[in-house]
């Protein structure tokens, strides 16, 4: 991709040699179809009012969705992201790291850190890096509680969807994380306070992200050895149970809509990593499958976990729980309906939030694995 000519800290030479992002990260090259939709499903455009004229253009334009929907070139994700990264020996700067906006420049190791979604802040944290700036999802709009203690104390700047520009700046931060599919509008004005470095989309291909978020630190071999770890655990689970694999359903209540979640998604990319399967409804190319209450029979599963965005009240979660087809699920008969914390099963995006993913499952489903 060529050099956006806003960002003056891109250039255009290209590197001779590259690490590649998706080597060896076995259950990572999963391709989507279309319909794809981002993982905590905002609603696009921008959100609430805004001051000043950084505010005032902050967030996604009415040409922009973050919910990504119909096919594109986001079908080749993971084969786009190989090219992605540093070719840069750890330690040394200037570094140049190739992304899904072009090419910026890293000419310090950043301390500075200012990031744009849950992805982004979990994998900064498995670095051990507490980062300066947050942004939270509308549903939440404070730290996830699987990261607090180890986050610091960032401040917030805005949310995933109207990112506040002018309280980026002030913060003087040296990096800024985000992805393409998230902020690409807003990527020119961000790469003039700092350098920016983007993803293509949050979501399933967040081994390839974590590593992509490791090249400005010279941290790729730490990000590395942790998924190699998280692949072990998902494959220990695996072991244990044998070839006894329960059928898992990840069920999600949101404002207006609820979701099985399927082969694209985060949670679809750890099942499929351990691997256990989901109902032949799940096992599709998207993100998730969309269900009326009054379908919430075609969720039915050896297991079902369910999460919620926001409020239980914001949802339908309640009268689908206390409606009388709810009972008649097997799940249901047998305890095995279960809740799960929505920031890590669905919101978290990062290693971190797979690992407490793997530990739930191994909990519920291969206690003895």
């Amino acid at each position: 991709m060529a050099p956006h000519p806003a960002d003056r800290t891109l250039v255009s030479s290209t590197p001779s040699r590259r690490k590649f992002l998706t080597a060896g990260l076995a259950g990572g090259a999963v391709l989507g179809l279309g319909g794809l939709l981002t993982a905590c499903g905002g609603s696009g455009g921008s959100g609430g009012a805004a001051s000043g004229s950084a505010r005032a253009s902050a967030g996604s334009s009415p040409n922009q969705k973050s919910v990504k929907q119909g096919g594109d070139d986001y079908a080749a994700v993971i084969e786009k992201m190989k090219d992605f990264g540093t070719d840069a020996a750890p330690g040394v700067y200037p570094r140049t790291v190739k992304h899904a906006m072009g090419e910026t420049v890293i000419p310090a190791k950043p301390v500075r850190v200012v990031v744009l979604d849950t992805g982004e802040l979990d994998n900064v944290v498995a670095l051990g890096i507490q980062p300066v700036g947050v942004v939270y999802t509308d549903g939440s709009k404070n730290m996830p509680s699987y990261l607090k203690g180890t986050a610091g104390n960032p401040a917030s700047v805005g949310t995933i969807n109207s990112l506040n520009l002018e309280a980026i700046a002030a913060l003087k931060p040296d990096l800024i994380l985000g992805s393409q599919l998230r902020a690409q509008d807003q990527y020119a004005q961000l790469s003039k306070i700092a350098p920016t470095v983007f993803s293509l989309r949050p979501g399933y291909p967040w081994k390839q992200n974590f590593q992509l978020n490791a090249a400005p630190f010279g941290l790729e071999a730490e990000a590395r050895a942790q998924l190699d770890a998280y692949q072990a655990a998902a494959a220990a689970i695996g072991a244990g149970l044998g070839d006894k694999r329960p059928t898992i359903t990840p069920l999600r209540f949101m404002p207006g809509k609820t979701r099985l979640y399927a082969e694209l998604s985060f949670i679809g990319t750890i099942l499929t990593d351990v691997p256990l399967p989901q109902p032949k409804i799940e096992q599709v190319k998207e993100l998730a499958v969309e269900i009326s209450p009054e379908q919430i029979d075609k969720a039915d599963a050896d297991w079902i976990f369910y999460g919620v965005y926001g409020t239980p009240g914001s949802t339908n979660q309640d009268a689908v729980l206390g409606g009388a087809l709810w009972k008649t699920l097997g799940a249901t008969k047998s305890g095995q309906a279960r809740p799960v914390s929505d920031e890590t099963w669905f919101l978290g995006l990062g290693v971190l939030a797979a690992n407490a993913v793997l530990a739930d499952l191994k909990g519920f489903v291969a206690p003895g694995a």
